[in-house]
């Protein structure tokens, strides 16, 4: 029996050939890996995407500056008819603020009116639309408002082309205030209005980093914009998210009056995870990372939207432990 004895030439290209089949072996096998774990994050995404739907969220506040703050809280308690529900002095940062609404902060939507001291006006901006409050007899609040001084802007009726009785005031920052007529509401402070320069864009976004949904959608093209109210129950229940696109704009001033919106959540760290996915997606960003507040120990995080507006996630619990 003859053996066969491979010359050097031959061990050479044999030598070659084992080193490309392990190349290719050990590039198939990173590529197996790469996929794989590709494939387990985006499974763990698409997981991760349906916490704001399970999740307890709610409007908890709106915050926006003052340039008198007595001022603005006699206009909203003999105007409006709301309550002052807590006040706080804060002489080493030099500000304070106040809390108003139409019921408890633990189950009602206020307002967090800020006062820096020595600042008397603020922008407002282009951006930012109004606030809304829903009254069972707009007539009747827009006399009580006119007799106390107010500013009306716009006398009760219908609105162009529908059935809902409304009305516009301005408080004495020249915010604008909505009054909307229905019947009974379980929350008055119903609205917040911004303006947007991709409404579809916006909507995704507020879906999936806040678990929102359009409860109504109204587009207007004789007066050139649409609309899209988003909330966590339907519009007469709840305080809403209102977004406009006006046709053509795709930006706008955002001044420095208007602050952000608070909303509730079980677990400000997952939901930051969800915000940085989102972001990474549409736009926005993170500005700040999930964690307590120094002094307060609330844990916190929050972000802006693609147009720049900024919404804050708050710890439910450690909510409740700072109303007590």
């Amino acid at each position: 029996m003859l053996l066969y004895k491979a010359t050097r030439p031959q061990c050479r290209r044999l030598f070659w050939f084992v080193v490309l089949c392990l190349a290719i072996f050990t590039i198939f096998t990173e590529h197996l890996h790469s996929t794989l774990n590709m494939a387990e994050a985006t499974q763990s995404n698409a997981e991760l995407l349906e916490w704001p739907k399970k999740d307890k969220r709610r409007f908890l506040h709106v915050v926006y500056r003052v340039g008198d703050l007595d001022r603005t809280i006699k206009f909203y308690t003999e105007c409006f008819g709301m309550k002052l529900l807590r006040k706080r002095d804060i002489p080493e940062e030099k500000y304070a603020n106040a809390f108003l609404g139409f019921g408890p902060e633990q189950s009602h939507f206020v307002v967090e009116l800020t006062y820096n001291y020595g600042v008397t006006s603020y922008d407002i901006g282009t951006g930012f639309g109004h606030f809304a409050i829903a009254t069972p007899d707009v007539y009747k609040l827009v006399e009580d408002i006119r007799a106390k001084g107010g500013n009306i802007t716009r006398e009760p009726g219908p609105v162009k082309g529908g059935k809902s009785v409304i009305a516009f005031v301005k408080d004495p920052d020249g915010y604008a205030f909505e009054l909307i007529q229905r019947s009974s509401t379980p929350e008055p402070l119903c609205q917040v209005m911004l303006r947007v320069g991709d409404l579809e864009r916006s909507i995704k976004f507020y879906e999936k980093t806040l678990g929102l949904r359009v409860v109504k959608k109204t587009d207007r093209p004789e007066y050139k914009y649409t609309i899209a109210m988003l909330g966590y129950a339907e519009e007469h229940e709840t305080t809403v998210l209102e977004l406009t696109y006006n046709y053509g704009v795709t930006e706008y001033t955002k001044g420095n009056a208007y602050a952000q919106v608070a909303i509730g959540t079980d677990d400000v760290y997952k939901s930051a995870e969800v915000v940085n996915i989102v972001t990474q997606e549409l736009g926005g960003k993170i500005t700040r990372q999930p964690g307590p507040v120094p002094g307060l120990n609330t844990k916190i995080t929050s972000f802006l939207d693609p147009d720049g507006w900024k919404t804050v996630l708050v710890d439910n619990q450690d909510f409740l432990k700072e109303l007590e």
